[in-house]
């Protein structure tokens, strides 16, 4: 018993002193360590300052296999590799960072988000839609309906879309009632090439309750009335686009200046035209006041005393050109070579320009082609910005 009671008096100071030194071997490599990894950091930073991103990427990787449970480092690393396209290796990077389990809340919504940027970078869409959806109910939830409408757009799923969209507007981010208004006439469109006329002109009405002051859903209102022939109800519809939007006036013009010769109200929307004409001048009331004179059995020099009424309010190459071409020449024989010329010159300037990118086109799109915006086109011609 008195052996026992010996052994156990020696082995307690021996214990204690080599746990003594485990710890601080412990703490040695531990300091080594910490050294190590912010040095590797920092140099990963000094890289990445100085876009140097492939020694950026070696750097972090060191740092990431130095202390592997570093979650910001690997959310840096991912990032790094979205940017520079290597989306196979950052979607890895998240992954592994959702398949860890100490992971925080707020580090897992994080990693998520990450994740579907980098499935919608690398153009795998219905996979980042699956990524997007997990994010409802988190502070990235915004965002994530955001690209999730972006998806919808280039994928033209308007139905999709009009979900998202009624979903934005009740968060009170914002209104969302115009680009609402825009899918329903996407939709109305597909609707019309499938023969579906009445499905189509419903949803048309739905975008006018929806976005009352935004032209797009009366024009094409008016110009399905007209196809189908009802020229009157066609009128009355182009009239309230008059009221409810007077910007889109030169949109309006065209189609206002059809329906009312189809329905023999030519004089009582010449009488209107002229007016806001005189309000403001513009090309394509020009010419809807120039078709209506015309249909009203006035002479081809009396309509084109138009253009020159036009030349005295404001400097036009484009009614110039157009007044030019009926005049005659003191070198006639050389009319045609000029006419041609004016032709081509006013070209440019008879297109539309967007605001946002400056697309040009020779027709209105209410979606930009180049920069996807909506309603970035101007209903001016580009000569008259």
């Amino acid at each position: 018993m008195n052996l026992d009671l010996s052994w156990i008096l020696l082995g307690l100071p021996l214990a204690f002193i080599l746990g003594w030194v485990a710890s601080r071997l412990d703490l040695r490599q531990l300091r080594i360590e910490n050294r190590r990894n912010p040095k590797a950091y920092f140099r990963g930073l000094n890289f990445l300052l100085n876009e140097q991103q492939d020694q950026a990427i070696d750097a972090f990787i060191e740092a990431v296999q130095n202390d592997p449970d570093t979650s910001e480092l690997h959310f840096a690393l991912g990032n790094l590799f979205r940017r520079r396209g290597e989306y196979e290796r950052a979607v890895r990077v998240h992954e592994h960072l959702l398949a860890r389990a100490d992971l925080s809340v707020a580090d897992r919504q994080r990693a998520q988000h990450a994740l579907a940027l980098d499935y919608l970078k690398a153009g795998l869409l219905d996979r980042a839609d699956e990524a997007l959806v997990k994010l409802e109910g988190t502070p990235f939830e915004t965002q994530a309906r955001l690209a999730r409408l972006a998806n919808y757009e280039r994928s033209r799923d308007w139905a999709q879309a009009a979900d998202i969209a009624r979903q934005l507007d009740r968060s009170e981010h914002g209104s969302f009632s115009s680009r609402l208004a825009h899918y329903l006439c996407e939709q109305a469109a597909a609707l019309l090439a499938r023969g579906e006329i009445a499905q189509a002109e419903q949803a048309l009405r739905q975008a006018i309750t929806t976005a009352p002051d935004a032209a797009r859903a009366r024009i094409d209102l008016a110009r399905l009335q007209l196809e189908h022939k009802q020229p009157e109800q066609a009128c009355d519809t182009l009239q309230e686009a008059l009221g409810a939007c007077p910007a889109a006036t030169p949109l309006i013009a065209a189609p206002l200046a059809q329906a009312a010769i189809a329905s023999g109200r030519t004089v009582a929307m010449l009488a209107r035209l002229q007016d806001i004409y005189e309000q403001g001048p513009s090309l394509d009331i020009l010419e809807a006041l120039v078709t209506l004179q015309a249909a009203a059995g006035s002479s081809n020099t009396s309509t084109r005393d138009w253009y020159a009424h036009h030349l005295e309010r404001e400097p036009s190459l484009v009614a110039a050109a157009k007044w030019l071409a009926g005049e005659q020449l003191e070198h006639e024989q050389f009319h045609p070579q000029v006419q041609r010329a004016l032709d081509h010159a006013i070209k440019p300037l008879t297109r539309y320009r967007c605001a946002a990118c400056g697309f040009e086109a020779k027709q209105h799109f209410w979606q930009c082609p180049g920069c996807q915006a909506w309603d970035s086109y101007p209903a001016r011609r580009v000569e008259e910005l």
